[in-house]
Formats: structure tokens, sequence, C-alpha cells
């Protein structure tokens, strides 16, 4: 059999707003809440307004071949577009139903007149996991709903998610070696709510302190080592999804990040990690998608990092990035490699030093952005009345291409040090836009600054762009040898 779908466990809605079958089997689709507009602030004191966000939208199975899939949606759909757009899916409609074929497991996103409301379609390769239910080492979560809490792991623990386990609350380690969390079932941190300490009387505005509430990410791993996260879901994180500092040894292999609307949700964050990869995930995330950062007190690198072979969309802002933050003496030996950026709100690929760190051999390569739409600019909300205004003939662009060294208010938390970037590969990027984004280098002074910048092969719509100007690249103050090869 091509395809196996995934159960869902009794008490879990299943909506009514679309019906999806996948080679003649019905797939349940489940909603979750995203971002409808690009309107953030710095934690204002609360969480942020549910009418920011919307439904939108995913169905979980596994595949052996290529599969059919079917969608009816109840609103009417004059156009429909499934991305990655690399993957070359067709869609067809006749008479309200959308038909297509995905060709190999991954992650899908099928737009409908648009990309709000949106399904997600997570086709999962077929693996067998080696988890002996009668260690007391092993967590077994079977079929159903199970409320954790936050559950700390120790030395050797593996946590199985079966599927159609849905497990509600968090899951932490602290100087742990040899954990697990794996399977096909979901993590949903939908009832992980922050915690008020004190009521803050001007709210939003960064100049007054932003710590008055306690939050917990749903992955929260501290000075762990020989790390393995996969397979499952994790929806509607309260802050960070993945967050992992100081960590080595870690591997991250066919996560499905989703329905992440809240304040502060990145995806997967590396602080001051080394030794990680990342391969066949897929990351929706209101903030940054996937970051490689440094904070002082852990090991003073971020190093020999792999990303590759997965989906990103960022609702707000950057996708894959090092920075702000880097507190690191050195940032390096990082790649990020055959990646589909399939929404970018904001920066898609972005070196951003506020600090003292040096950030040096990056590699961006085999990267494909598509800006094929109508963008509303990111803006920050100045307070509760505020609404985010929409302009339907927007001719904005996010950017492409970012490495700066600045000081910031904020995130440079009062550190007169400043860091360098060098030795940074852009390397066969692709980008579909009817126009091309902008890329931005500066650097902050002469002793502090962006250097040795490669631009190895650079296309829009397939046509390789020879020229700095053509490319929409400018350089400000110093930066040197930047080569548009």
């Amino acid at each position: 059999m091509a395809v196996r779908i995934y159960p869902v466990p009794m008490g879990i809605p299943v909506t009514e707003d679309m019906f999806c079958q996948i080679e003649g089997q019905e797939a349940p689709v489940l909603p979750c809440r995203v971002s409808a507009v690009p309107f953030n602030r710095r934690w204002p004191g609360h969480q942020r307004q549910i009418e920011q966000s919307e439904i939108a939208y995913f169905t979980s199975f596994e595949m052996t071949a290529p599969v059919t899939v079917q969608v009816r949606p109840k609103r009417a759909c004059k156009k429909a577009v499934v991305r990655p757009l690399s993957r070359n899916v067709h869609p067809q409609i006749d008479r309200g139903i959308i038909t297509f074929t995905l060709p190999s497991a991954g992650g899908y996103s099928l737009e409908m007149d648009g990309y709000h409301h949106n399904l997600h379609l997570f086709a999962n390769p077929p693996k067998e996991y080696e988890v002996d239910r009668n260690d007391p080492k092993a967590l077994y979560f079977g079929p159903g709903c199970h409320d954790i809490g936050i559950l700390r792991l120790k030395d050797g623990q593996t946590v199985f998610l079966d599927e159609g386990a849905v497990l509600y609350g968090c899951i932490h380690a602290e100087d742990c070696k040899d954990i697990r969390i794996v399977g096909r079932g979901m993590l949903d941190n939908s009832k992980n709510v922050e915690t008020i300490l004190y009521a803050m009387e001007k709210l939003g505005d960064g100049s007054i302190d932003v710590r008055n509430a306690k939050r917990e990410h749903t992955i929260h791993l501290v000075r762990c080592q020989n790390v393995t996260l996969d397979g499952f879901t994790i929806r509607d994180s309260l802050c960070y999804n993945v967050g992992l500092w100081g960590c080595d040894d870690v591997e991250i292999d066919n996560l499905k990040i989703i329905g992440s609307w809240r304040f502060n949700t990145d995806g997967i964050d590396f602080h001051n990690c080394r030794r990680c990869h990342v391969t066949g995930c897929f990351v929706r995330t209101f903030d940054d998608t996937i970051c490689f950062k440094g904070h002082p007190g852990y090991q003073p690198v971020c190093e020999d990092i792999v990303v590759e072979d997965c989906v990103v969309w960022c609702d707000w802002d950057h996708c894959l990035e090092i920075g702000a933050e880097c507190c690191a003496e050195h940032m390096h030996r990082l790649t990020f490699r055959n990646i589909d950026v399939i929404r970018s709100l904001d920066i898609a690929m972005d070196i951003l030093n506020v600090d003292y760190g040096t950030v040096h051999d990056v590699l961006f390569e085999d990267i494909r952005v598509e800006m094929d739409a109508v963008y509303q600019q990111p803006r920050i909300q100045k307070d509760d009345a505020e609404l985010f205004p929409i302009d339907p003939q927007s001719t904005w662009l996010p950017t492409l291409m970012r490495c700066a060294v600045i000081h910031h208010h904020e995130y440079s938390e009062g550190r007169s040090e400043r860091g360098h970037i060098s030795n940074i590969t852009f390397r066969n990027i692709q980008v579909l836009s009817d126009r091309m984004p902008p890329s931005r280098f500066s650097g902050y002074d002469e002793e502090h600054g962006v250097d040795n910048v490669s631009i190895e092969g650079l296309y829009r719509n397939g046509i390789r762009l020879t020229t700095l100007a053509e490319a929409a690249v400018s350089a400000g103050e110093f930066v040197t040898a930047i080569h548009l090869e």
C-alpha cells in the first residue's frame, strides 16, 4: 500500500472546512492557528491578540510511492498552488475538487486562492523506531491524549510518541546525555500559557522591563549531549518550539512545526551548540524559523552545524538566521543547504551580529526562495488599539540576503564590544519572483566589518545575474570584497 493515514484520537477536533482523500482514503484534517498579519511587538506584558491570527490546516500520513491527493474545500477556489514549487506539483480543479500528485515524502503547502487558510500536508517516509516499551528508560505514549505538564528527562531516556498520540505540554532536560524524542505523534503546546509575574504600567515599547512573565519553551534542552529529535509534529508553541543551549551532537530529522502564532515562536534555535544536524523538516513559525545564536554563560563557540533538505515559512521575521545575539568567540562552519523558503516576510538569509562574536566560514547553498505574491511590510505594533493596515497594492519586497554588524539598543544588552563577519558564501541561490528582492551588507566600523562575501550563482526565474546592480545588492560602509561570480 502506497499510503497509510495516521489516526486522530478522540477529543481532537477535525475540521469540516475541507475534505481530503489520499489514494481514495479519507485523511483527517486538523486545524491549527497561525499568524494572519506580520504585526509584532517586543513582549508587551501580555500575550498577542488572537485577532491577529487565523485558522490553517494540516494532515499527516505515510507514503512509500507517489500518491494522488484530492481536496474539496467548502469555500469556492479558483486557483490552487502546491509549494515548494521545486517539487513540480501541478494541481487541477474540477467541480470544486483540487487534485494533485505528491511525488515523494516531505512537507507541502496547498494554497487556495492565496496563502491564507492553507492546508499543510506532512508526508512521512516509513521508519521503524527502535524503542523497547519494556525498557524502564522508555517513556511510551500510545494513541490518545496525554497531559504531561513539563516532562523533565534524565540520562538515557527515550520519549516515544506513537501514531495518534497527542502530548499536551513541554519536554525539558538539563545536563543530560543520550536522550531521544521520537515517533509520529504530536506534541501540542496549546495548554501552555505564560505566568504573569507583575503588572506593567507601560506596555510594549521596549524601554521597560520585558521580563514580567514566565514563558516555557516547548522543547528546552540545556548542556545536553547526544540528542535525537525525530518524526513528530509540534503544534501551537508558547515560545520557542525547539531551544538548545550549549548542546553537542544533536540530530533532528523530519520534525514538523506548525501553529506558531504567539510571541517569540522561533522554530529551531541553536545557542552555542556543536556538531548538530537538521534534515527533512518542515518549519512554519511566526518568529525566526531556524537560527544559530550565541549567549553568555555557555561554551564560547557555535560550530559544525548543518541544516539541509528542509522547507521553511516565516510569518514575520527571518527564515535562515545567524544572530542577532552573537556572544561566542567563534560562530563558524555553519551550513544551510538545499532548502525551500516558501514564504519569507522579512529576510530569507540573514547574518546579524550585535555582539562581540566572530562569524565566519558560513555557507548558504542551493537555497530556493519563492516571492511571487503581494507582501505586506512587517510592522511593529505600538499599542493594543493599533490595527495592521492592509495595502492590496503593496509593492514592498522582503530582503533576500543580509550581513550586518551593528549595535542594537536591546539585543546588545549594553555590551560595547563589536564583532566581525567574514568568509561568507551564498552558492546557487534561486529566486522565483517578478522583481528582484534587495540584499544588504554593512559593517560597524573599520575594525568590525563585513569581509569576503562570495555570491556564486544568483538566479531570478532561472536567469543568472551578473552584476551587483541587477542583483539588487547594496554595500554600505565597512564592507570589503563582495564577489558576484
